[in-house]
């Protein structure tokens, strides 16, 4: 009774007003009128009825670009799912035929673009919806704002656009979006039921929150690995805005909440952007009083990791943030909620187009100080470079790749870097120690100043421990380029300007030496692109050997985990081996030696069993209900596109049917694996296993092998202590907070790795993780402990006493004989959103050498 009374309650209100839309859309019809549809009549439904499908959503917006002169639509690319991204441009006539001028004189403002600036600036406000694909009311809201903002009967929002640009980027993820929206309407009835219980509020795995490879787009903002985030940046770069909204969604049972935001705010954050949150805030709450909405601020939402919706443009002078409606795919099109009131989307959407409007109100109302405010930012960038740290350093002898690497990833941020041009020796602080030291640094190691229009984004970067105000934050604490990528360096507190300018393809060749129909060729083992390089030769058949030990030959020198291609393995391919080989070279920028002989000066000849044959790998992933999506998004995405092999995505629903014999190698995700890793299913993945099949684990999928039988991997538990007079007499408002002891969501450790195990070929002794929880598992007691954390092994980010003491002489990364197979052990995830370039290698490692 109590659902259904609800429910017709929420179909009369909108009914009524549903009437007031066929009347306003009557009038439109006359003479007069232009021919601008409201979105309900453009859908045929009133917002908030049903969900509104990407090409739904194009095809209005697309609508109100052809009918109106405030308006322009812009294509920028395509999803993995080959759905369409655009972006508005929403402004007055006028601006738009100066919108080239606009465009760069505000980015004459941050520096980044040469000339001087002319009077004709704008307040420029980015608006994203939908970033989340099953937090689906802003993209309703989107439509709503579009057409409030531009529809011919209001004077006011026309009087913001006259000096406002609105930038509007309706749906950032529509694969993950039409994912959930499909899946519910597979699920309603008749009528939407808002009862909790009714199956069309509880989606299933992997749900529509990532975007195709199961990333999280939110977390994805600096580090852009995904396609959409790539190409998003590529269009924010041409305009920099001013302010900047990431609409989203939170429990259905939560008020709303927006700026300002909660602590901790990173240190880069200047006052000012602190201070017009609150301005935009409190314009929200004028609306959100007169309406009696509850809403919150300055609670939950943070401002420290940098690659959020929020923290990424404010980083780059914007005002970001994040506004949050109670919803999410628990809400469906309306649920009951706690307090016995019926949420609806059509109040969903409602509560977002508010606030946005909101923005654009208080934006274009306060344009001078947004635009003044936004040129002081970079202003004080370019010649103050707040931040402890003023000069960061990349030792030239760094491996090239590595180098090569962090470069191009710089370029694509407008960062700016060079040489030092001289010798000197200076105090600073050494990332291989972590400690502040006496450095030596040469004439062609690389500088990168914090003096320069993206000095904001060289200080979050780079700076070594980046200060957290408050222990209670949102993401991981920890990210620097040093550890990010490999790299040996320092932070410096002096100033160096670069010398000389220098590019990221000076660290690349492509060069074959040696023999022109040579033996063997050879090829070292030291990085991804190496990986990469051999997942494109294996592809096409090529066989290979790679080296246990080192070696010389023919006065050229190689490393363990150098690849060793011979002819005589090759003979299939005939004249084919050669242009293989060299096209695939040519294409990662490898260089190869070319030896006439399998005879060496030192370590063994090509005929040992100390090269071992590499068996072409096939690979099956475990992935479904059970896996923690984001991983298994990572982990199916490192193959796809990171590593260029396939691999096999078996859903757990079918385990137990398949086939594993088929697979020499078989990687389990993070994951709780409930009904899914029985007593029966462990025993078979084991029996595999002791056949020869090698099995790589992430996570927690570690923690649900860990004390099974035939698995020698063994938790490490805090010691038994009775608890003390003080943890007894705890006050509950401190609960939260004492929990942030025993925690590490996101630090950097120190890792010892046996480089001479094939687990670990090509990385260096010290391998710099990234570790995201306080799961710990002591040494193993018969296998290879190849990656440890070892005395003091904290280095960056927080992490809670409690949490340190129970990591300190614990397990990264392991390997355990069982039967003929192989388990690998990987404590640490390398692959965390795939940005952790430096431990990808440990991963291909496992696929191609271990079990060889």
């Amino acid at each position: 009774m109590g659902t259904n009374k609800h429910y017709h309650y929420y179909k009369m209100i909108k009914k009524a007003r549903y009437t007031v839309t066929i009347l306003f859309s009557l009038l439109l019809s006359l003479p007069g009128f232009a021919q601008l549809q409201s979105p309900d009549e453009f859908h045929g439904y009133e917002l908030g009825d049903r969900w509104t499908l990407h090409h739904q959503v194009l095809n209005y917006v697309k609508h109100v670009a052809e009918e109106s002169e405030y308006v322009t639509i812009h294509h920028y690319g395509e999803t993995n799912q080959h759905r369409e991204l655009v972006y508005l441009i929403i402004t007055s006539p006028e601006n738009h035929q100066n919108l080239d001028e606009i465009r760069l004189n505000n980015l004459r403002l941050t520096g980044l673009e040469e000339g001087i600036a002319t009077e004709n600036r704008k307040a420029i406000v980015w608006l994203s919806y939908n970033i989340h694909g099953n937090e689906t009311s802003s993209s309703e809201a989107a439509m709503r704002t579009l057409h409030e903002l531009v529809r011919p009967d209001r004077a006011a929002p026309k009087e913001w656009l006259e000096n406002t640009v609105v930038i509007m980027d309706p749906m950032l993820n529509p694969d993950g979006r039409d994912r959930y929206v499909n899946w519910f309407n597979n699920m309603v009835g008749v009528e939407v039921n808002p009862s909790y219980d009714a199956r069309e509020h509880h989606e299933p795995w992997p749900g529509g929150r990532p975007n195709h490879y199961l990333f999280d787009l939110n977390r994805d903002w600096a580090w852009q690995v995904q396609k959409e985030s790539q190409l998003r940046y590529d269009i924010y770069k041409q305009w920099f805005p001013h302010v900047h909204v990431d609409f989203h969604e939170q429990s259905y049972n939560a008020p709303y909440y927006f700026a300002p935001a909660a602590e901790p705010f990173h240190k880069a954050i200047t006052d000012w952007q602190r201070e017009f949150q609150t301005t935009i805030g409190e314009n929200h709450i004028g609306y959100f009083d007169d309406e009696n909405w509850l809403y919150f601020t300055r609670e939950r939402f943070d401002l420290f990791y940098p690659s959020f919706g929020d923290t990424w443009p404010t980083f780059h002078g914007s005002i970001g943030m994040t506004y949050e409606m109670p919803g999410h795919s628990l809400a469906g099109l309306a649920i009951i909620k706690a307090e016995g009131d019926t949420l609806t989307l059509a109040q969903r959407l409602l509560q977002h187009h508010t606030t946005g409007m909101s923005t654009v109100e208080v934006a274009s109302r306060h344009s001078e100080d947004v635009i003044n405010g936004f040129a002081d930012f970079f202003e004080a960038s370019r010649n103050e470079a707040p931040g402890q740290y003023k000069t960061f350093v990349v030792k030239a002898d760094n491996h090239p790749d590595k180098i090569y690497n962090l470069l191009s990833f710089l370029d694509t941020k407008q960062v700016q870097y060079g040489t030092a041009g001289s010798s000197r020796t200076l105090n600073g602080f050494n990332f291989s120690t972590a400690e502040n030291t006496e450095v030596r640094i040469e004439a062609d190691d690389i500088i990168i100043s914090a003096y320069q229009p993206q000095g904001n984004i060289v200080r979050v970067f780079f700076e070594p421990n980046p200060e957290l105000a408050d222990s209670l934050t949102y993401d991981i604490t920890a990210w620097e380029a040093h550890y990010r990528f490999g790299l040996e360096g320092y932070a410096l507190e002096s100033r160096i300007n670069p010398s000389s300018a220098l590019s990221a393809d000076d660290f690349r060749s492509s060069v074959v030496t040696g023999a022109n129909r040579p033996y063997a060729y050879i090829t070292s083992w030291d990085s991804m692109d190496d990986a990469r390089f051999l997942a494109s030769i294996t592809r096409e058949g090529v066989k290979s050997r790679f080296s246990q030990v080192d070696f010389e030959i023919e006065g050229q020198s190689f490393g363990r985990g150098s690849l060793v291609i011979t002819r005589d393995n090759n003979r299939q391919l005939g004249d084919r081996f050669d242009e293989i080989v060299r096209e695939a070279a040519q294409t990662h920028e490898r260089s190869l030696f070319g030896t006439s002989s399998g005879y060496v000066a030192s370590g063994s000849d090509f005929g040992s069993s100390n090269l071992r044959y590499i068996e072409k790998p096939n690979v099956a992933v475990l992935i479904g209900d059970g896996t923690a999506s984001l991983n298994a998004g990572e982990i199916w995405h490192f193959f796809d596109h990171q590593l260029g092999y396939p691999a096999t995505m078996l859903h757990t629903d079918y385990l137990m049917r398949a086939n594993l014999s088929d697979y020499g190698t078989l990687v389990l995700p993070s994951g709780n694996y409930r009904d899914v890793l029985t007593d029966a299913g462990i025993e078979k993945i084991s029996a595999w296993t002791r056949d020869g099949g090698t099995l790589i684990t992430f996570g927690q999928a570690n923690s649900v092998l860990a004390g099974r039988n035939g698995f020698q991997l063994q938790r490490k538990l805090a010691p038994d202590e009775e608890p003390s007079t003080e943890d007894l007499l705890q006050p509950f408002g401190e609960r939260v907070r004492a929990s942030a002891s025993s925690r590490t969501p996101g630090s950097v450790y120190r890792v010892t790795l046996d480089t001479t195990h094939p687990l670990a070929y090509g990385m260096d002794a010290e391998y710099f993780s990234l570790k995201t929880d306080a799961s710990a598992y002591t040494y193993l007691d018969s296998g290879w402990n190849v990656g440890t954390s070892r005395g003091n092994a904290h280095v960056s980010g927080f992490a809670g006493q409690n949490a340190q003491n129970l990591l300190e002489d614990t397990l990264n990364f392991g390997i355990q004989q069982h039967g003929s197979g192989q388990v690998v052990y990987l404590i640490d995830n390398p692959l965390f959103r795939g940005f952790w370039e430096n431990g990808k290698l440990l991963m291909a490692n496992a696929v191609f050498f271990v079990g060889n």
